[in-house]
């Protein structure tokens, strides 16, 4: 089936996720469109990373459906989710802690679904400069801020269109947050699309081209950063501790 190059790039309607019995998300439903930056934002426990796993595939909506350019793959393997343009960055970064770090770049190393070969080995390197220097490492042999880099550089090899960061930067050294952010800004203004969960209210403002809040598994607030930074109430209200 041919890609609808002018459509959303995922379409989300009314997802029920579950686990066990535990009711997750209510019901929530979201477009993502081609080369725009999306941030998921909401206490810790409101859904954040079940609504991306739904998306992925990797725990799949009991209801609802998810369309990848108009297919409808709900329900589908995540691997034939995220080859159709789809990279995903985890929480617990996914690494291969017996692979060095140019195994793990390379063996993720694949043009996009439209042939696009922008992100090779050479330029992952130049945008991580810390990871050349670190080629020869094992996987575990790395500091948290460069199994980070590690783990965003392998998602880019894969040529995306959509690139999903779960806790971008959770955990992270100043100058090592710093330093993604500013990755995440080369990526946006590279024309990938991007949805982004943190805790760093202030960068995903700068960044982002919409928002959305959940809370208890329901979108509560979507709008532009500009709407969101001038609605302190909603910051109290859905963002405080």
């Amino acid at each position: 089936m041919a890609r609808q190059a002018d459509g959303p790039i995922i379409e989300a309607h009314d997802l029920h996720t579950y686990y066990g019995a535990s009711h997750i998300l209510h019901g929530i439903s979201l477009v993502i469109r081609p080369g725009e930056t999306l941030s998921l934002m909401g206490r810790n426990g409101m859904g954040k990373t079940t609504l991306l796993r739904s998306l992925l595939g990797l725990t799949p909506p009991r209801r609802g459906t998810v369309k990848v350019y108009g297919r409808d793959m709900t329900g589908a393997p995540p691997e034939k989710i995220v080859r159709q343009g789809i990279a995903f960055v985890p929480e617990d970064r996914g690494i291969f802690p017996n692979l060095t770090v140019r195994e793990n770049l390379v063996m993720a190393a694949r043009p996009g679904p439209d042939g696009r070969k922008d992100w090779d080995l050479t330029r992952v390197l130049d945008t991580f400069p810390r990871l050349a220097q670190r080629m020869t490492n094992m996987g575990n042999h790395l500091s948290g801020g460069e199994q980070q880099m590690l783990t965003v550089g392998r998602a880019l090899m894969t040529n995306p269109d959509l690139l999903i960061l779960d806790e971008a930067t959770e955990g992270l050294a100043p100058l090592i947050r710093k330093e993604i952010w500013s990755v995440v800004r080369q990526i946006k203004e590279s024309g990938i699309a991007a949805v982004i969960v943190d805790k760093d209210i202030k960068a995903l403002l700068e960044l982002a081209d919409r928002n959305i809040i959940i809370s208890k598994g329901q979108i509560v607030y979507e709008g532009s950063s500009e709407d969101l930074a001038a609605n302190p109430e909603t910051h109290i209200r859905y963002l405080g501790v």
